[in-house]
């Protein structure tokens, strides 16, 4: 299993998971720059994600939804504020309603995806500040834990995947 560490730190606002995967940095990278790619484990295996809009750039936006397992939707969106090829993003993530607008009853976290080159491949830390203890709690209690314990967890059986760039 990839993540080897979670650390919730209400006073500091975050949450932190980190994982380790036998793959260098830009195979990892491109889990997150190719639509197709991020579909496969941005939610977890019971509410596959299916992306919208794929911007990767700083100030471009992602936008995706998650389907339950009895059809339900979650609308979400990332809009990106920094796009460092290989070594790290950042970007608002957020809850969004069907037409993609901020759901103002959710909190939006400011997140920092980070990944350096480690024995056998990458460590990857991913840090979401969140604007309150109140709003981090508001996750946890949602199982932000598990869905992106499960989610992450995933990217191993891509990276052991051949892999062709999608146009």
């Amino acid at each position: 299993m990839p993540v080897t560490d979670i650390i919730k730190d209400l006073d500091n606002l975050t949450l932190t998971i980190t994982a380790e995967f036998a793959a260098p940095p830009e195979r990892v990278w491109q889990v997150y720059a190719d639509p197709r790619q991020l579909e496969r484990i941005w939610g977890p295996p019971t509410y596959p994600a299916t992306v919208v809009d794929h911007s990767f750039t700083p100030g471009g936006r992602v936008t995706y939804y998650m389907t339950s397992p009895d059809g339900e939707r979650f609308y979400g969106f990332m809009h990106l504020t920094a796009v460092n090829p290989y070594t790290d993003f950042e970007f608002d993530d957020g809850f969004a309603d069907a037409e993609f607008n901020v759901n103002p009853d959710l909190p939006v976290a400011h997140s920092v995806y980070a990944f350096e080159e480690a024995a056998p491949g990458t460590k990857a830390t991913y840090t979401s500040r969140y604007p309150s203890r109140e709003a981090l709690q508001t996750v946890i209690d949602m199982g932000v834990e598990e869905g992106s314990t499960s989610a992450i967890n995933q990217i191993d059986e891509l990276l052991a995947q051949a892999h062709q760039p999608s146009a």
